[in-house]
């Protein structure tokens, strides 16, 4: 039992003869609570991003790195692939904006509503972020494994001796269908991590809110 049940149990079944604990106190914990739980989507995310880029850097001196680079050059879809990155970056930078944003917000609510409003935003935010992010996730790992697969195909038709080697329909069907199945697999792993870090958070601000909606009737 931690202390926020503690107080509510105190509240429930206190002798109103003697000091009595108030719905202030009760509210004052939900506060403390939600903007520690914010704080640390905010923080979460800072890490993601800095992951992020991290395993970007590490990547960029690895051969495959510079076969895909040049693949998409020769195909003339390299700038493409710069103003994707930049618009993921800039978006992912926005919503890190928007949860520092919530996080000062929450810091001062003074009141059960504007608290429960923030909340609310937070957890809509939150979602919106992820979606995104999975989704973006998704777009770049079919057209980064489209694009291998091809180079791939063609590479070992050329060392076999073909001359302007042609990919074959079948071949374009069953790469789709497995790059499909490898995203979906990849965004499972993804979504999966999501729950575990944000979902929990999500989770305890919904508590909050619903505890919230209790002091306010």
């Amino acid at each position: 039992m931690d202390e926020l049940d503690k107080l509510k149990g105190a509240w429930k079944n206190q002798d109103y003869s003697k000091h009595k604990v108030s719905t202030n106190d009760i509210y004052k914990m939900l506060h403390m609570k939600s903007s520690s739980y914010v704080k640390w989507i905010f923080y979460i995310s800072i890490i993601e991003l800095g992951l992020g880029f991290l395993i970007s850097s590490i990547s960029y001196f690895t051969d495959s790195h510079k076969d895909s680079m040049e693949l998409f050059k020769e195909l003339g879809v390299y700038s493409y692939y710069i103003v994707a990155i930049v618009i993921s970056t800039t978006v992912v930078l926005y919503f890190i904006y928007k949860f520092y944003q919530m996080f000062k917000r929450i810091e001062v609510s003074d009141s059960v509503k504007n608290l429960m409003k923030t909340i609310l935003k937070t957890r809509k935010i939150v979602k919106q972020y992820i979606y995104f992010n999975l989704g973006f996730a998704f777009i770049l790992i079919e057209v980064t494994l489209s694009f291998g697969m091809i180079q791939s195909y063609l590479k070992i038709a050329i060392d076999k001796g073909e001359i302007n080697p042609v990919i074959p329909l079948k071949a374009y069907i069953i790469g789709g269908v497995l790059t499909i199945l490898i995203g979906l697999i990849i965004i499972g792993i993804f979504w999966g991590i999501y729950q575990l870090l944000y979902g929990i958070l999500l989770r305890r601000l919904n508590k909050n809110y619903k505890e919230l909606k209790q002091l306010d009737k």
